[in-house]
């Protein structure tokens, strides 16, 4: 197996492996992706629309809420029309526990201390284990124990851990071992170092946000704060950027985040430079016109939008494709090399095509390879002129 490159700031933390239906999690591997449907779960077409549409952005885990019995009679149908596996997201009720486990869902976000008693708590777990089905163990700051919030004064790292671990240790007790972890607040240093801590007192995977982080560009950049240290820290085995907004918008940014530190690359990076006085072309609009353009494709490519002849040339040529703008026009570069001057209206159209067509080469050279034998050493992606 592969092991993540990451920022050499620490190693990357081993968890024990976990499977949520199909995918892995632990060990070292790179963290998974995953997002949760903010539609009502009793709609089963606008929920697998939703679910349809995270996992063609790169989700690979959905969770669902499961309030209810309504809630829970979808299930069978988001399970079965579901191209990634599906967390049902239980709080109060064992009852809807144990249906979701029969409804076939591939791990259950419950929070021991407050689904019922001891008995009620082993019923689930067992139901779960007869199953294959993982539980994340999953305690917020906002619902703390009343025990804890007294021993602490409030909500602080040390009764978060203490709250994650008792709980944990609970359902271990059990005889299940498929358990996942997470200890999440929204105020982002609290939250770091409660995961810096029980990182360190367990082999648990661990899932890691910051929740309630806020809206679409608030609640990344808080996210990408959070996330990011913790990662660079080897911490995370799963994430999930928690946004006011729709799911794609959080796998978009938990793939930058992932990005950003060398984790993981899909779908294009835009670069583009923050202008000045000196351009000549509308690089913002452009840069957020070939970013919305490029969205739905997968291929990690490496794009450059800049604005004039100081940087522009430069950066234009170490990335795939680019463009460096001169008055009212811009000359596209490819793998370094200048292509031709394109006008500004011109500039999207001529990017997308370059990016379309470097992607079409770049597979026709993979498939010769493969025929030839001499395969990329990565083969669960493409060869890339960049990579």
């Amino acid at each position: 197996m592969e092991q993540v490159k990451r920022l050499a700031i620490a190693e990357v933390r081993f968890a024990r492996l976990v499977s949520i239906g199909d995918v892995i999690m632990g060990g070292g591997r790179r963290p998974v992706v995953q997002s949760m449907t903010n539609t009502s779960t009793s709609d089963v077409e606008r929920t697998l629309a939703q679910i349809r549409s995270a996992a063609v952005a790169g989700a690979q885990v959905m969770r669902v809420a499961v309030p209810d019995k309504q809630a829970v009679a979808a299930l069978p149908a988001i399970v079965a029309g579901s191209p990634v596996p599906i967390v049902a997201d239980i709080h109060f009720d064992y009852r809807l526990a144990l249906a979701a486990i029969e409804a076939g869902v591939h791990k259950l976000r419950i929070n021991p201390g407050n689904i019922g008693s001891r008995s009620r708590v082993k019923d689930v777990v067992y139901a779960a284990q007869e199953h294959g089905t993982a539980i994340r163990v999953g305690v917020n700051a906002g619902s703390l124990e009343p025990r804890l919030l007294k021993r602490y004064g409030g909500p602080c790292p040390e009764a978060l851990v203490d709250s994650a671990m008792d709980n944990a240790r609970l359902v271990e007790a059990m005889g299940f071992k498929d358990i996942v972890l997470s200890l999440k607040g929204s105020d982002v240093p609290s939250t770091v170092e409660a995961y810096r801590r029980v990182a360190g007192c367990c082999d648990y995977p661990l899932h890691i946000g910051i929740t309630e982080a806020g809206t679409r560009w608030t609640g990344a950049i808080r996210s990408a704060v959070g996330l990011g240290v913790l990662l660079a820290m080897g911490i995370g085995d799963t994430l999930r950027v928690s946004l006011a907004s729709d799911p794609v918008d959080e796998v978009h940014a938990a793939y930058r985040i992932l990005e950003a530190l060398g984790i993981e690359r899909r779908g294009p990076t835009v670069i583009a430079c923050p202008t000045c006085g000196r351009t000549r072309i509308d690089v913002i609009g452009l840069a957020d016109a070939v970013e919305k353009a490029l969205g739905i494709r997968t291929e990690p490519l490496t794009v450059a939008v800049m604005g004039c002849v100081v940087n522009g040339p430069g950066e234009a040529r170490e990335a795939d494709i680019g463009v460096a703008g001169g008055d009212g026009e811009g000359l596209l570069f490819r793998c370094g090399k200048p292509l031709r001057k394109v006008p500004e209206n011109e500039i999207v159209e001529a990017l997308v095509a370059l990016f379309d067509e470097v992607v079409s080469e770049s597979r026709r050279e993979s498939r010769e390879r493969k025929r030839s034998g001499n395969e990329c050493n990565d083969k669960d992606t493409e060869c890339y002129p960049s990579e």
